[in-house]
C-alpha cells in the first residue's frame, strides 16, 4: 500500500479525523486524554492511534512511563499539493469564477 493510500485511508474514519483535531488543538497528549474524549474502549482507541501512526500523521514519544502522541500534518500538505492543488489551477478557478457569477445573474 502507497503512502498515499494509508494518509487517505487513515483520513476516511470520524473517530481518527477526530483524534488528529485534537491534536491540532493541543499537541502532546497521552493515551488517557485522547481517550476520556471518546466513547469507546482504550483498545479501540490505541486501534485508531496505530493506523495513524502507520501513516504518519501521528508521531509519538515516551516521556516517563507516559507516550505523548503528537500531529505530523506533513503527510496532509503531501496530499494536498499532489490532489488538491492541481484541480485549483487558474482554468478551473476561472471555471468557478463563471459558475458563481451565472448563477447570481439568474
Amino acid at each position: 500500500m502507497s503512502d498515499d493510500d494509508l494518509v487517505f485511508k487513515a483520513l476516511a474514519d470520524p473517530t481518527r479525523r477526530h483524534l488528529l483535531d485534537r491534536l491540532f488543538v493541543r499537541d502532546g497528549r497521552t493515551l488517557t486524554e485522547l481517550e476520556s474524549e471518546l466513547t469507546m474502549t482504550r483498545f479501540g482507541v490505541m486501534k485508531h492511534l496505530r493506523v495513524l501512526e502507520e501513516a504518519g500523521l501521528v508521531v509519538t514519544r515516551k516521556s516517563g512511563r507516559e507516550k505523548l502522541h503528537f500531529l505530523n500534518p506533513v503527510p496532509i500538505r503531501l496530499l494536498h499539493d499532489r490532489w488538491i492543488d492541481k484541480y485549483t489551477e487558474r482554468h478551473v478557478s476561472a471555471l468557478v469564477d463563471l459558475k458563481k457569477e451565472l448563477e447570481e445573474t439568474s
